[in-house]
């Protein structure tokens, strides 16, 4: 589908590869910047992460002024002021995340209190509010799938409220994110696997969705074609280099396709389960992801049995008929999850997650109808088939 117009937008600097972490003193001295600040969490840190990331900077003639290493899994308001005290206490010039979706969140938002010297975060929540830009900003993904890396987005609590605040601005993309197999070489696999399908998820809902464009489209598809051929080889391999920087590619080339052509109906039905029953983000992708594109079939089943080509390769692409492609794509999707559960426990239905009820579906539907991203699903949704696509992933 083209259209006869769009926007694609990415200024973030993608450094990865071998040896990818010791050119960040480089970097950062070319934004002037020299005393930075690592944003982590206790897990990372544990697992020895940050030491890599030390070592980068032994031989450059420049130091990490700060680690602060407690960022919880679901960050707040009050976890970014405290970050943002030891960022002027400790006079530093630059942040640097180490860490997953919460960590990167979390060091978005610190970076908009130090640059614009405030001390309230909510005053800065909403779309382009952020006028100018901010600090310099590195991030060093430990997980391959939130693409949080290149996009404009933080959602952070405010537990007073009990409500998640969004930041969206150009202004909170990264200056530079670092793709080091390093740091993703000691994941577990069930965080490997659910991930890895959080970014398949941005790739395929990039690709269908009502906002798709030639240029994310290249992106989503590169993004598809990587995670099927190398997340079976992690799992058989875990300490295959080679391809766990290449789901670390593909996490951030779905991460630049969906910042540019959004998401929809996974996403709308997987935020509102993570905020009832506090499930990671990536497990309800990989959940949602075969119902939603059943339902989205009658009208977009030609895009999707587009996704064939990328899914299972040219072979199966070329003996498939035409029509029956994205009833096949659906089942790879299917029979991918089936080995996920079999190898990593992935649930692949609400049932299977044991947390929660049949009777709380109806309200799951109603938030879903108010999440944002099912504005761009390819197929209108009321609440009847929200709840007609819930109970099928019962």
């Amino acid at each position: 589908m083209s259209k006869s117009y769009y926007e694609f937008f990415c200024p973030v600097k993608v450094v990865a590869g071998s040896a990818a972490l010791e050119h960040i003193p480089y970097e950062l001295n070319t934004l002037s910047a020299s005393r930075p600040l690592i944003v982590t969490d206790k897990g990372v840190r544990g697992a020895g992460l940050i030491d890599h990331v030390l070592a980068a900077f032994a031989e450059s003639g420049m130091d990490v002024i700060d680690i602060y290493d407690d960022v919880p899994p679901d960050s707040s308001l009050k976890v970014v002021k405290d970050i943002a005290r030891v960022y002027r206490e400790k006079q530093c010039d630059s942040i640097i995340a180490v860490g997953g979706g919460s960590v990167i969140d979390t060091s978005k938002g610190v970076n908009i209190l130090v640059s614009e010297n405030g001390n309230d975060l909510s005053e800065f929540s909403g779309v382009g509010v952020l006028k100018k830009p901010l600090k310099p900003f590195f991030v060093i993904p430990t997980t391959a799938g939130t693409g949080s890396e290149v996009t404009m987005v933080a959602v952070i609590s405010d537990p007073d409220k009990g409500v998640k605040m969004p930041f969206t601005s150009y202004f909170l993309l990264p200056n530079v994110a670092i793709l080091d197999a390093r740091m993703t070489l000691t994941l577990p696999p069930h965080i490997t696997a659910m991930t890895a399908m959080d970014a398949m998820t941005h790739a395929i809902e990039a690709y269908t969705g009502m906002a798709k464009n030639p240029i994310s489209d290249a992106y989503a598809t590169s993004a598809i074609r990587k995670i099927a051929e190398n997340l079976p080889r992690v799992l058989n391999k875990p300490d295959d280099a080679d391809a766990r920087l290449e789901l670390a590619q593909a996490s951030t080339m779905a991460g630049i396709a969906f910042s540019n052509s959004m998401v929809g109906l996974v996403h709308s039905l997987g935020h509102s389960l993570g905020a009832l029953c506090h499930l990671p983000h990536g497990l309800c992708m990989n959940l949602f992801l075969p119902y939603v594109l059943e339902y989205n079939l009658p009208e977009r089943g030609d895009v999707i049995g587009e996704l064939l080509l990328y899914l299972a390769g040219a072979d199966v692409y070329a003996h498939t008929p035409a029509h029956e492609r994205g009833k096949k794509a659906v089942q790879v999707i299917r029979d991918m999850r089936d080995e996920l559960n079999h190898r990593c426990k992935l649930p692949r239905t609400l049932s299977e997650t044991g947390k929660i009820t049949r009777d709380q579906l109806p309200k799951l539907a109603q938030m879903a109808l108010d999440d944002g991203s099912i504005i761009f699903n390819p197929v209108e949704v009321d609440l009847d088939d929200a709840l007609a696509v819930l109970n099928r992933a019962w």
